[in-house]
């Protein structure tokens, strides 16, 4: 500190020193006139280094920082270290909630801060996506001006968070949220949103089931539990009407067996603690057995084509195949009327392989084409049970073109057919000769 002041009195001691010694010379006159002119010189130099650094001051930047001499240039060394570690600690905080954006950013969830009068102070993307804000003219605000549904705000200003709002967004009429404030540093509270659709859409499907599967056994159980109970209270039925009876329980003990095969396969596709066993699948005599599998099932009642365009193999699981082929097929001579045509190609398509089934059936209307794949849905109830279907051959196939990396393409029109086709990847492509080429030329002519 002494040394401080002995450098800023220096230049005035100075000019004392010089001014004594020219009184003495000559008179006061010169003397004071020298004196008064040397302290205007410092206050000037003062003032000019003072103007430099208030200039400096309205835009501090490293780069731009004055230059001087004496007490000054060590003021504005002291000022360069400051504003260097100045900005090296702002550059740290500016990293430091770049990587807080991002990790909120990829949170799961949405997550806003409201202040104590509920007013946005941040929001993450997600949240600004299932509340439709904006980032720009939203900060501040009030959430109940923004999210103005009346479960909303009512679950607000209860202060009772300990459950989750289940609440659907007023812009998004498609999406369902779980809502949940939770109180942090003092008066504020974190505002953090889920989507829940696919779990809700899971729950209900779910529900649909166990609703389904119970209608499903429902049905035929009723159909034999009454036929046997005629059967106890008729001695003399006649062998006629037993056979009769027999027969209807017979056809529905075998739709239950159907149902519960399906329902067993379903189970075991979804389990992914079941291993898919894969083998090189010899395409050509699969074909032709599904081939003969749709004959015996048409009954002669469809002209049945079948078109082998590729040579190839398959790597993938042979039983697993057969059944997704077979249902494709089942479905096209279920719902195909006696006389339509149903053909069946073998193919490559951009390098990967096509297993497709066209028929000249009744058609799916567009609206129900994104749901074919869910288990027990239907276009005709009445007509799946008529023809003996169990309403979960697609969502099989689905599940075994899952396994097999395979996309299911569905393409439809209500009186004019459908066409079902399994891609497989190029990955999956065995390139050689199959056998049985006599029965692919066969049925190629």
């Amino acid at each position: 500190m002494q040394d401080f002041w002995f450098r800023v009195s220096l230049p005035v001691m100075f000019s004392a020193l010089i001014a004594l010694l020219l009184w003495g010379l000559f008179s006061p006159i010169p003397a004071l006139l020298f004196m008064v002119a040397m302290l205007l010189m410092v206050m000037a130099h003062r003032a000019w280094q003072l103007f430099r650094l208030e200039r400096w001051l309205s835009d501090a930047r490293i780069e731009t920082i004055p230059e001087a001499g004496g007490i000054w240039e060590e003021a504005f060394s002291q000022l360069y270290r400051m504003v260097k570690r100045h900005n090296q600690t702002k550059q740290e905080l500016a990293d430091e909630l770049r990587h807080m954006e991002q990790a909120t950013a990829a949170l799961p969830e949405g997550v806003a801060i409201l202040n104590e009068v509920n007013r946005l102070e941040w929001f993450n993307p997600l949240a600004q996506q299932h509340f439709y804000l904006d980032a720009e003219h939203d900060i501040m605000q009030d959430i109940t001006y923004l999210v103005r549904q009346p479960e909303f705000v009512e679950y607000l200003l209860e202060s009772n968070f300990n459950d989750p709002l289940i609440m659907i967004p007023a812009r998004h009429d498609d999406m369902v949220l779980s809502i949940k404030l939770i109180p942090y540093g003092g008066n504020k509270r974190l505002l953090i949103s889920r989507d829940i659709t696919q779990f809700k859409r899971i729950e209900a499907m779910r529900r649909d089931f166990v609703a389904n599967v119970s209608h499903e056994l429902r049905t035929p159980l009723t159909v034999v539990s009454g036929f046997v109970e005629n059967l106890q209270d008729m001695p003399d039925l006649s062998q006629d009407s037993a056979r009769r009876a027999l027969q209807l329980m017979a056809e529905q003990t075998r739709r239950m067996d159907s149902l519960v095969s399906d329902l067993l396969t379903l189970s075991r596709l979804e389990n992914e603690q079941s291993p898919m066993h894969e083998e090189a699948v010899d395409m050509n005599e699969l074909l032709n057995e599904v081939y003969q599998d749709g004959e015996l099932l048409s009954g002669a009642h469809h002209p049945l084509r079948m078109e082998i365009a590729s040579k190839s193999n398959l790597l993938g699981n042979r039983d697993e195949l057969r059944s997704a082929f077979g249902n494709l097929l089942s479905n096209a001579v279920r719902y195909t009327p006696e006389g339509g045509e149903i053909l069946l190609r073998w193919f490559e398509r951009g390098g990967q392989l096509v297993f497709l089934v066209q028929d000249s059936g009744i058609g799916i209307a567009a609206q129900h084409i994104p749901r074919l794949t869910e288990r027990f849905y239907r276009v005709d109830r009445s007509r799946s049970r008529e023809t003996g279907g169990t309403g979960l051959g697609l969502a099989i196939v689905k599940h075994i073109a899952m396994r097999h990396q395979a996309k299911l393409e569905i393409l439809s029109e209500e009186k004019k057919g459908s066409t079902f086709s399994l891609v497989f990847p190029i990955k999956r492509v065995l390139q050689g000769a199959s056998k049985n080429s006599e029965f692919a030329q066969m049925q190629s002519e």
